[in-house]
């Protein structure tokens, strides 16, 4: 698994002026904060991680590989710094998830028979919606 501090290490944090809640406070403080993580250049994962992660993350990366997270949810600078923080770290934790491989089945007996006794039902009732013979 990779370290948290050293992935903090590597992100770069920028706090911009942002819209939303807050009135004039809003207009005048930078609340709003960016992280910028470049995955070309980091030296926490292997090639095959770095692979995982470009797939999973490529429509969140930008053509350099820079992936951009912003939070302005909070009227507190501090608040979204945490927020985009976990947000980062949930990201790159469920991208490098390796899913497993399905295992084929075969029906079960009960299976087929229920799927044998419904096709006979659906049948029975097409049959009966036709003119007697004589």
């Amino acid at each position: 698994m990779f370290s948290k501090e050293k992935l903090l290490k590597e992100a770069d944090f920028k706090a911009v002026l942002s819209g939303g809640p807050g009135g004039q406070h809003a207009n005048k403080t930078s609340t709003k904060v960016v992280l910028s993580w470049d995955l070309g250049n980091t030296q926490l994962f292997t090639a095959e991680e770095r692979e995982r992660l470009q797939q999973k993350l490529s429509s969140k990366l930008t053509k350099d590989l820079i992936l951009q997270l912003s939070s302005d949810h909070s009227r507190s600078q501090h608040k979204n710094k945490e927020l985009v923080i976990t947000r980062f770290f949930k990201l790159i934790e469920k991208s490098l998830i390796i899913p497993r491989k399905r295992k084929k089945t075969k029906p079960s007996r009960a299976s087929k028979l229920r799927r044998l006794e419904g096709k006979k039902k659906q049948a029975q009732k097409k049959a009966n919606r036709q003119k007697p013979k004589i």
